[in-house]
């Protein structure tokens, strides 16, 4: 049995860098070839084939005035159809981690039926104008919430992901993911699951984090990054990711986890403004790089944090790190709270509709309270 298990385990480790799948449209002699080569190999295969049902989708999104009945639908299908055979119609996207071959609509099709119901929420004129954007996530525990939501809503044509940390079982606490997926790079878990709901959505992964060396690849290559999201634990890359964004004017939101707390700063339209709103200005930051303990980075977290606004568990619990608890306490409603608001703020910035820098609280244990007599 031990062999068996060690055979399947180094096969799965084999696969578990990847994260961008393959495409396969059987139009193409090509794709055909390379397609019959994979269901000859010896990997068992999962084939998902609802393409009827997608383009009943996209007969109705095309003809929102209509209603079908199910006979109609299915025949209007059909005459979308024409005489293109229906396993040649839109595309076939391989997951090699999961061994999944699923049937979708091409890319233009597949966005519009995926995100119908997101207008007039969103306009296409609004959608057009995001798909040309560009947002970095440095950080992927609220990180992570955050990305799947932009994705989800695309608002938003690039993503840049970068964390160094693997996923750990005390991580799934806050990042939904399943078991299969620990000792696995949080960049790979995140793609992937981009991928699996998205997979013409653009993801670009720093598997290392972010360090002094490729901080400026991970704002400039290609083009410039429309918004940075600031979502690490590192002090010396939370305030150097904040000196790079001013540098190139770029604004920065931060959601903490605790009390609804966000931070945005617009360096885009503020390029004089204070890096984490003059909150560290007294303190020496050549130095962050020699806070190692605990006691040295608190002058540090503290004014960052907020330490007259942070939650009253939040200050017990830090009182506890390194003596009953190893790091500060996140929970996945705060993190999903948190993901929904920064990726609602970002959306709103990149459409211009929302300019102001400052520090903004959304806290549902205030708003949502027994009534005080």
């Amino acid at each position: 049995m031990e062999n068996y298990l060690n055979h399947f385990i180094s096969q799965t480790k084999i696969s578990s860098t990847l994260y961008k799948p393959l495409f396969f449209k059987l139009s193409q002699e090509k794709d055909m070839s390379e397609l019959k080569k994979l269901f000859s190999s010896k990997s068992p295969i999962e084939v998902f084939d609802e393409m009827f049902g997608q383009l009943e989708e996209y007969i109705k999104s095309k003809n929102p005035k209509k209603v079908f009945s199910k006979n109609e639908l299915t025949q209007a299908a059909k005459d979308h159809l024409g005489k293109t055979p229906i396993e040649n119609y839109g595309v076939w996207v391989y997951y090699p981690w999961s061994k999944r071959l699923v049937h979708i609509l091409d890319e233009e099709e597949f966005i519009e039926v995926r995100t119908n119901r997101n207008q007039y929420k969103i306009t296409p004129a609004e959608k057009s104008v995001l798909a040309k954007k560009k947002i970095g996530i440095i950080g992927l525990s609220v990180g992570q919430s955050i990305a799947l939501t932009i994705a989800m809503e695309r608002s938003c044509g690039e993503l840049r992901i970068a964390d160094h940390d693997i996923l750990e079982l005390s991580n799934l606490n806050r990042i939904r993911t399943g078991v299969h997926n620990l000792g696995i790079a949080k960049t790979i878990a995140v793609a992937r699951e981009i991928a699996e709901l998205d997979p013409f959505f653009n993801v670009i992964c720093f598997h290392d984090g972010i360090t002094e060396e490729n901080i400026d690849d991970f704002i400039l290559k290609n083009t410039k990054l429309d918004i940075l999201i600031d979502e690490c634990d590192g002090l010396l890359i939370k305030i150097l990711c904040r000196q790079k964004a001013k540098k190139y004017g770029i604004p920065v939101v931060m959601d903490t986890s605790d009390r609804g707390m966000l931070d945005v700063e617009r360096f885009d339209l503020e390029p004089e403004r204070p890096i984490l709103h003059g909150l560290i200005d007294h303190l020496d930051l050549d130095k962050v790089k020699d806070a190692k303990t605990n006691e040295e980075k608190i002058p540090y977290v503290l004014p960052i944090l907020g330490a007259d606004t942070i939650s009253t568990r939040m200050k017990n619990s830090m009182l506890e790190i390194k003596k009953t608890i190893t790091t500060w306490p996140q929970l996945a409603s705060s993190v999903t709270l948190g993901g929904g608001m920064t990726s609602d703020v970002c959306r709103r910035i990149l459409l211009n509709e929302f300019h102001d820098s400052g520090r903004y609280f959304v806290d549902l244990e205030e708003l949502v309270a027994d009534k005080k007599k």
